[in-house]
């Protein structure tokens, strides 16, 4: 069974809220910044509904061109196109009775969009170049990191396909609204990584969690585990040490740290002073007058800054 670390109360939300949708046969629709985890959130929808036991079906609407999309979805029929020597199922004959997941929906093209919309009404397609009727009965759960209301809106989403997908929504926070979730998940991972990597590392450093704790993370958790692998990689010792963490990341938290905590006169008299002599190009007797020193003055100020 899939657990899921929820700590925070966001978290807690979206996850009560896909426990309690899992058992049903309703669509659902999950967003969330790119990296959240909306595909872990909907393996666990699908793990605790009565389909678990059937297939879990995955296409992303984003990687592939439009005509290679419908393909993929709806199958195909031997010549239904050049290259098309063989008859195949799509994504949705593979998914009869189990869940498919339609990661980035906001790319599906106009055209797939209508004959998924069908599909959705009436449970049956036609595989491209074919006549044959083929029932289904499969669950999706569409992912998105896109405003879907926005884009019906634009008139790039159709807004009945939306109504339909959207039976349940379940908005999975980002990183940065579960900070609670952080060690936990950090300590999982390293745990995870250690065992695929054959490492002793079995912990991290209070320091390091401390840093990691301070950084955004714009790529949210596949961000972190991505971190996490690479510090458990290059690790010497039985934890995860600051010095083992990304030179960029450690150098994102200091620029951070500085930001947040109140500067100080001489700090920003420097700032000043650096900024007045970068308009002026250097000139130190044009930057002295300027700020109403003299040049003695302020080569004395720039030695102190040093």
């Amino acid at each position: 069974m899939i657990e899921i670390v929820a700590q925070s109360e966001s978290m807690r939300e979206a996850v009560g809220l896909a426990a309690r949708v899992a058992p049903t046969d309703a669509n659902v629709l999950i967003t969330g910044e790119s990296g959240a985890g909306k595909d872990v959130l909907a393996a666990f929808i699908h793990a605790r509904s009565s389909r678990a036991a059937r297939a879990f079906v995955k296409i992303d609407c984003a990687a592939l061109s439009s005509e290679l999309l419908e393909a993929e979805l709806f199958g195909f029929e031997r010549g239904a196109f050049t290259g098309a020597s063989e008859a195949k199922p799509g994504r949705l004959e593979a998914a009869h009775k189990g869940s498919l997941i339609l990661d980035e929906i906001a790319h599906l093209p106009n055209e797939a969009q209508a004959k998924l919309l069908r599909v959705i009404e009436t449970r049956e397609f036609e595989r491209l170049g074919g006549r044959r009727t083929i029932k289904v009965d499969a669950r999706l759960i569409a992912l998105t990191n896109v405003d879907l209301t926005r884009a019906v809106a634009r008139r790039d989403f159709r807004e009945d396909l939306f109504y339909r997908l959207n039976v349940v929504h379940v908005q999975v926070p980002s990183l940065r609204q579960r900070r609670e979730d952080l060690p936990a998940l950090a300590k999982g991972f390293v745990t995870t990584f250690a065992r695929k990597h054959g490492s002793q590392t079995a912990g991290i450093a209070p320091a390091a969690l401390a840093v990691l704790r301070e950084y955004e993370f714009p790529g949210n958790v596949r961000e972190l585990a991505n971190t996490i692998e690479r510090a458990v990689i290059v690790a010497t010792g039985r934890q995860v040490e600051e010095s083992d963490l990304p030179d960029s990341l450690r150098a994102a938290v200091r620029v951070q740290r500085r930001r947040e905590r109140p500067r100080t006169l001489a700090e920003l008299e420097a700032e000043y002073v650096t900024e007045i002599l970068g308009a002026t190009k250097g000139n130190k007797a044009e930057a002295a007058r300027i700020l109403g020193i003299s040049r003695k003055n302020l080569y004395e100020r720039l030695e102190r800054m040093k």
